[in-house]
């Protein structure tokens, strides 16, 4: 009587083709592996991408549809210098700095994954420097607006009045953002200067925040072609 053999059958064998798909699969996993860390600032991430969507398509949908002229964002944002208007001057001198900012903050990561601690921290507080020129140059323009225009929330002395409640209510929010971001870096900033990090043995906190920051500035080029190119 013949004993079964204890080598598995030809046939429950997996051909040499699939056996090698199943082994370059099970060896990419860790590539498919994100950390806790990041996922949770995708998903607040995603969830803002909403927030700021809606934002911007009732403006759009308040713009298309008012009756009352649109103020011209060429005139309302001009920027005097030596007596002659400038359109759009001080928009552009905030979008390069916060695009400048853009490209420190990923230096900040390049540096953070060569666990070169003082140029992370360098980078981190340059990005942070920038974000602080941003607000207070908005917060210049705000207050231009306001004492000089004429321009409230809930009113316009220079036509709709829904463009003061869109545009304040919409740079502000993203204001606010940046702001916070200011923070968010320089408390991480804090962390790599003292060790933190490098005790932990990595530094996936430093491009968590340039996931943040990243997507700052990617809402300011939507902002900056609705409401000072449109």
């Amino acid at each position: 009587m013949n004993t079964p053999s204890s080598a598995s059958s030809p046939s429950t064998e997996l051909p040499a083709g699939w056996r090698g798909v199943v082994t370059d699969w099970s060896g990419d996993r860790a590539a498919f592996h994100v950390p806790w860390g990041k996922a949770m600032m995708w998903i607040f991430l995603l969830s803002d991408t909403f927030v700021f969507s809606s934002f911007l398509i009732g403006y759009m949908t308040v713009r298309i549809s008012t009756t009352a002229p649109w103020p011209n964002p060429a005139e309302i944002f001009a920027l005097n210098v030596n007596g002659h208007p400038v359109p759009l001057l001080l928009i552009a001198i905030m979008t390069f700095t916060l695009i400048t900012s853009s490209g420190t903050m990923a230096m900040a990561v390049n540096y953070a994954y060569r666990r070169d601690r003082d140029k992370t921290a360098a980078c981190i507080l340059a990005t942070a420097y920038f974000g602080m020129a941003f607000v207070g140059m908005q917060a210049f323009e705000w207050t231009n607006l306001i004492v000089h225009e004429g321009i409230r929330p809930w009113g316009n002395a220079m036509g709709a009045a829904q463009f003061g409640a869109c545009f304040f209510m919409i740079t502000g929010f993203h204001g606010l953002h940046v702001s916070a971001g200011v923070i968010y870096l320089l408390t991480v900033m804090r962390k790599v200067l003292n060790g933190t990090l490098e005790r932990r043995g990595n530094y996936q906190l430093v491009e968590i925040a340039g996931l943040y920051w990243h997507f700052v500035d990617l809402v300011w080029v939507f902002i900056f072609a609705l409401f000072y190119l449109w």
